[in-house]
């Protein structure tokens, strides 16, 4: 009989992980079902999913429909390739439907196997877009401390945490990052102007120092997800838009975590009023039920791709772009959104979750609460006065992620900061339950 330390030795010997060291693997949670928002281990212990897995499973785990979608699809035809002069229904149905729930100018896509892929597919269109338009020069990238854009190479360049580059460099040349807006910690060093802009005004400095006729992007989330939920001041990208029109700047917006439905609206800059001139998306066009990804382009892109000589044409591509199953379970994956209200669902329990959160600013070591739609994070510190954090040391979030899997909640603690994302199927009684082990697991871990 296979036991669960066989499985593990098996494991141990035979997979890397994502993030991998075997020091942090000794004891891992084998995963075996999902139902809703709840995760079962190999032993039947359940838990509430606070992170949609990986931000991922929006519409919730155990979806038939999104089962059947695959299954269908796979019995017609599992895969083509849909390089050019051939292509699927299912792909171009996904692609019509994204042009109605995007913004505006945007109505053509390119589709991808994930979020990196989807960067790095960015990354080329935009330098691609200045070289056509005769500004070759136009190749640099700016991004954001705190920022995450995936791992592959000109992707990690442009992820703004730097425990992913040592092991790993050099970076690719040609991209560099600005402070992130972060309200809880961001020093205004221009006090008469809002904090929003002031931060925003760092863009600015970054292309003239740079040289305007040399960057081709700015590439950033509408909330930072794996650099602690970071929600930026209401002003912000509206003054990045500005910017990026003045000096010719191409607005990316990675949308890979908040694209359909995370934040309470369809996509995270609908929050702002502004439109970027691409859009990367990735896990919820699936909830991860099968890989997918992809970019969205501005009808001007689409004209440039469109018009250039057949020698200069975008040599870009993927084998499984476009892939029919996956493309199909998208579909199937936004009828859900869709047909339950998921989006303004997402907006009201998120507003749920945050007001609970909130609560627990009473206790002595939460220094900040934060939140838009269905993410939060709460963020623990030494001292709330001064913010100063925990010394690394102390290990806080690691021993308050352990109370709260001790109570059966499964989410992501990075340094300090729980991060939260339930799916937006996930219940009000759930999302109270989630912020009453928060509240306990906080207070267990003595400081």
């Amino acid at each position: 009989m296979t036991t669960e330390n066989d499985l593990i030795h098996s494991d141990l010997d035979h997979l890397i992980h994502p993030l991998y060291h075997p020091s942090g693997h000794q004891t891992p949670k084998i995963w075996v079902e999902a139902k809703g928002s709840v995760v079962k281990d190999i032993n039947g212990n359940a838990y509430l999913d606070g992170l949609s897995a990986l931000w991922n499973v929006n519409v919730g785990h155990g979806r038939e429909e999104l089962a059947e979608a695959a299954y269908t699809q796979m019995k017609r035809m599992a895969f083509y390739s849909a390089y050019t002069g051939s292509t699927n229904l299912p792909a171009i149905q996904l692609a019509e439907k994204l042009s109605q729930i995007l913004y505006p100018s945007i109505n053509t896509f390119f589709f991808t196997s994930g979020g990196a892929e989807s960067t790095e597919s960015a990354i080329k269109t935009a330098r691609f877009h200045w070289k056509a338009k005769g500004k070759p020069d136009k190749v640099k990238f700016i991004s954001r401390m705190k920022g995450y854009h995936g791992v592959t190479l000109a992707a990690m360049s442009a992820t703004g945490l730097p425990v992913y580059w040592p092991m790993f460099e050099p970076r690719v040349p040609g991209f560099s990052h600005i402070e992130s807006p972060y309200p809880y910690r961001f020093v205004n060093k221009t006090p008469e102007l809002s904090d929003g802009v002031a931060a925003a005004n760092l863009l600015e400095e970054a292309i003239l120092r740079e040289g305007a006729d040399t960057v081709a992007g700015f590439i950033a989330e509408p909330v930072q997800g794996a650099g602690g939920v970071i929600v930026p001041q209401d002003d912000y990208f509206a003054r990045i838009r500005a910017i990026c029109d003045q000096y010719e700047v191409l607005l990316i917006s990675d949308e890979v975590i908040t694209g359909f439905g995370r934040t309470g609206t369809w996509f995270g800059l609908e929050h702002y009023g502004v439109e970027p001139d691409i859009a990367m998306f990735a896990k919820g066009i699936t909830s991860g039920y099968v890989p997918l990804g992809g970019i969205g382009v501005s009808d001007a892109i689409s004209d440039v791709i469109n018009h250039v000589a057949p020698d200069k044409r975008w040599m870009h591509a993927f084998t499984y772009s476009g892939h029919p199953t996956s493309c199909a379970v998208a579909l199937a994956n936004i009828a859900i959104i869709e047909g339950e209200g998921l989006v303004a669902r997402a907006a009201s329990s998120g507003a749920h979750l945050l007001a609970g959160l909130r609560e627990l600013e009473e206790m002595p070591t939460v220094g900040n609460v934060r939140g838009l739609g269905m993410m939060a994070a709460v963020e623990l510190v030494a001292d709330k006065a001064t913010r100063e954090a925990f010394p690394v040391a102390a290990n806080v979030g690691v021993r308050v992620g352990s109370e709260m899997m001790a109570r059966g909640l499964h989410t992501r603690v990075i340094g300090d900061s729980i991060l939260l994302a339930p799916p937006l199927t996930t219940s009000i009684a759930q999302i109270d339950q989630i912020v009453q082990i928060i509240g306990e697991a906080i207070a267990a871990v003595q400081v």
